[in-house]
């Protein structure tokens, strides 16, 4: 572990090491496509669709950003996003992130469950663990609302991110940047990149990061415990060879990061909520805790553009994450908790091929192939009071795809679009959970009670259509169906769970006014979406299994703005989501706690756990209400100005708001123990520019201190960081 932090740190501090070196900020120096004038805005150059087009001519509902506007809006990680783009909700579940756009997405952190909201890091599908790792030496962030059924095929039917690192710059010479930076809580991160060209045909990048911090929480148990901290380094070299029409960019990276645990509490109306001590900065463990996570990954592109414009695209990747971390489930002090020791990792092999048109015509298109196989090991060993229960198993998945896409301009200014794909998903399992390893009277390994195996199949065409009006070269008005789907799964070699499926309808408008230094876009949109899949406790097996509780209807308007006026300018957005959970009967676990309490007792039997318990008491039906994780109102923005103070000094204030309205984690609906209370968050920056090369900024975030819950992982609460504040120096070259 040390050594992978000192590769990092030493990457870092070498680089910063070299004369001159300063952060990117020019388009040369970083690769940003976006870019701001005294003219007004600069345009967003987006590839989401694999071909690179301006965000505004793009018929989809999009927010995106280059390394400078996530730095403005102190975006530093995958969670910071939904402080930034509407309808966007990322819930902290320890193990996994929820991430949901239009309260679409993912709402269990069960092995078996797929994401909803599909997350790519340079065109490499990303699985729901191992997502907390920082931002570093970016060229851009795209957040697609709404299914991506064609181009992304399953596990979009929220929608899709794409984060795409920075390729070396052929044309740009030597340079780079470091940055170096310290704040409360003993914070301490640096960051810096090389371009390293070594003919125009042929260049190196590498880039690396540390980030080191003391734990916000206080730890006041038996056992003291570091749970909260964060300690992380990673690493990434690019190769980029470019002789004439054909290109191959090959990337690897590492990332190794500590928390020392997961800093959580029990949450209000469960079992152990009597044992919270102090406010939410107070935890007490009874228990060592620990966590710490590892991700590797590699990726080649390949592209070669043929005499008839035709481009030829593959991209190969494979990834390793992993997850290793002691729990005190019941995260107290109290009496009977359970210990746990946790292991999940998982390996990706993904393969796309496209074969991508010129768009010199009238006819467009674009033809791909989708291969990704996914093997996902598990080991979560329990103990109670003294008596295991052993989970040890885990599964292999396979998804394929195949797509098409054209653009037809049915007059001048008017085009139709209609994509389709068809994919195939198939996941096969092993595993068993066992009770009483190495307690006298059982067998030997212990008595097994549930089964991890099982398999799965399902498929389905997904797509769009869309007609694109460009009204003139500053507004476009659109309108699209689009279907898209997550597949099902399985809970044991006699339980599945069925894909779920939704269909949207959207219309939205495009526009730019006054030489382009103001733009903005407006969406509505209606979806229909069956088959919610949720995490249940099964009475017979007393074990959580997912099931298909319900479906959902979905509808909502969003709209962005974005300004630039000299040396002023701002941003707003906004999303107003309306969602509606029919009604669901199901064991309501909140009062239940976390643990295993062993299938439904026989009539006239009473409870003891964990050979038997009485559900009956605590099964109910609700009434209905929004989809969870589903917040009604996200609004924010942020405001700058560039104060000239002669020369090439300059001093720009900005301060950013944020706010993300209520959310429900659990179907019970309990504005008590179900529910993330709304919340706005108060950023700023102070940047002065002393020149081309010297920057030094003062940040603070949550500058109001505010108190908040981020997530739920079972009967436990996260909560989001208090006020941080700090002073970075950014040098390049």
């Amino acid at each position: 572990m040390k050594t992978q932090y000192m590769l990092g740190g030493a990457l870092a501090l070498a680089l910063a090491a070299q004369p001159g070196i300063a952060l990117a900020q020019s388009q040369n120096a970083s690769g940003s496509d976006a870019t701001v004038t005294d003219e007004g805005l600069g345009e967003i150059i987006v590839t989401a669709q694999r071909r690179k087009e301006r965000l505004q001519d793009v018929a989809v509902s999009a927010t995106a950003f280059d390394a400078g506007a996530l730095a403005d809006k102190a975006v530093t990680n995958l969670a910071d996003l939904q402080n930034a783009s509407p309808a966007l909700s990322i819930s902290d579940g320890g193990i996994t992130q929820s991430i949901n756009i239009r309260g679409i997405g993912l709402a269990s952190n069960s092995p078996s469950v797929t994401a909803g909201v599909a997350t790519y890091v340079d065109g490499l599908f990303q699985p729901p663990i191992v997502q907390g790792n920082s931002f570093y030496d970016l060229a851009s962030v795209e957040v697609l609302r709404g299914p991506q059924g064609t181009l992304v095929g399953s596990n979009s039917t929220g929608g899709a991110i794409f984060i795409n690192t920075q390729n070396p710059v052929l044309d740009a010479g030597l340079g780079g940047y470091a940055m170096f930076g310290g704040g409360n809580y003993g914070s301490v991160q640096s960051e810096a990149a090389l371009n390293l060209p070594v003919s125009d045909t042929l260049g190196f990048r590498a880039a690396g990061f540390y980030r080191n911090r003391d734990s916000f929480y206080n730890s006041v148990g038996p056992v003291s415990n570091q749970a909260g901290k964060l300690r992380e380094g990673g690493g990434r070299f690019t190769a980029m060879w470019k002789p004439g029409s054909f290109q191959a960019v090959a990337k690897v990276s590492f990332n190794d990061r500590d928390t020392g645990g997961y800093a959580y509490r029990p949450i209000i109306g469960t079992p152990y909520d009597a044992f919270r001590v102090g406010d939410i900065r107070s935890i007490s463990f009874d228990t060592p805790v620990a966590e710490r996570e590892r991700a590797f990954q590699a990726s080649l592109e390949l592209r070669q553009e043929l005499a008839s414009g035709i481009v030829l695209r593959s991209v190969t990747g494979y990834q390793n994450k992993r997850i290793n971390a002691l729990n005190d489930i019941d995260a107290s002090a109290g009496p009977g908790g359970i210990v746990e020791d946790y292991f999940a990792g998982e390996k990706v092999y993904t393969q796309e091929i496209n074969i991508i048109s010129p768009t010199d015509g009238r006819f467009d298109w674009i033809l791909g192939g989708y291969f990704q196989r996914n093997d996902i090991a598990i080991s979560i060993l329990q103990n109670q009071v003294g008596f295991p229960t052993d989970i040890v198993g885990g599964n292999q998945r396979t998804t394929t795809g195949l797509f098409a896409q054209g653009n037809y301009e049915i007059a001048p200014g008017l085009e139709a679009q209609l994509g389709a794909r068809y994919s195939t998903y198939k996941a096969t399992g092993y595993g068993d959970v066992t009770i009483g390893n190495g307690i006298p009277g059982f067998p030997s390994g212990g008595l097994a009670v549930a089964s991890l195996a099982g398999s799965h199949k399902d498929s389905l065409a997904t797509g769009k259509f869309a007609l694109n009006w460009k009204v003139d070269p500053d507004n476009l008005l659109y309108a699209l169906v689009a279907r898209g789907y997550k597949p099902g799964g399985f809970n044991s070699p006699t339980s599945n769970f069925d894909k779920e499926r939704v269909i949207s309808y959207e219309a939205g408008w495009k526009s730019a006014f006054l030489r382009n230094r103001i733009r903005t876009q407006i969406s509505a949109f209606y979806n229909q979406y069956s088959n919610f899949q949720f995490n249940l406790v099964e009475p017979s097996t007393g074990f959580a299994g997912v099931e298909n509780v319900s479906t959902v209807k979905i509808k909502g308007v969003e709209a962005q703005v974005q300004g630039r006026f000299g040396g002023f300018g701002f941003d707003l957005n906004g999303a107003f989501v309306d969602s509606d959970l029919a009604s669901v009967t199901f064991v309501n676990t909140r009062p239940l706690g976390g643990a295993n309490l062993g299938p439904q007792c026989p009539a006239g039997t009473p409870s003891a756990p964990p050979f038997c318990f009485d559900y009956a008491p605590f099964i109910q039906t609700t009434g209905g209400g929004p989809n969870l994780y589903a917040p009604r109102w996200t609004w924010g923005g942020g405001v700058e100005y560039e104060i000239p103070l002669g020369g090439e000094m300059s001093l720009t204030p900005r301060v950013n708001y944020a706010y993300v309205g209520e959310q429900f984690t659990y179907i019970g609906y309990s504005r008590l123990s179900d529910r993330l209370n709304p919340r706005g968050l108060l950023s700023a920056i102070v940047t002065l520019k002393i020149s081309e090369a010297l920057r030094i900024e003062a940040w603070g975030t949550n500058l109001t201190n505010k108190e908040y819950v981020t997530g739920q992982l079972n009967s436990n609460e996260f909560y989001g960081a208090p006020r941080e504040y700090g002073v970075k120096l950014n040098v390049t070259f």
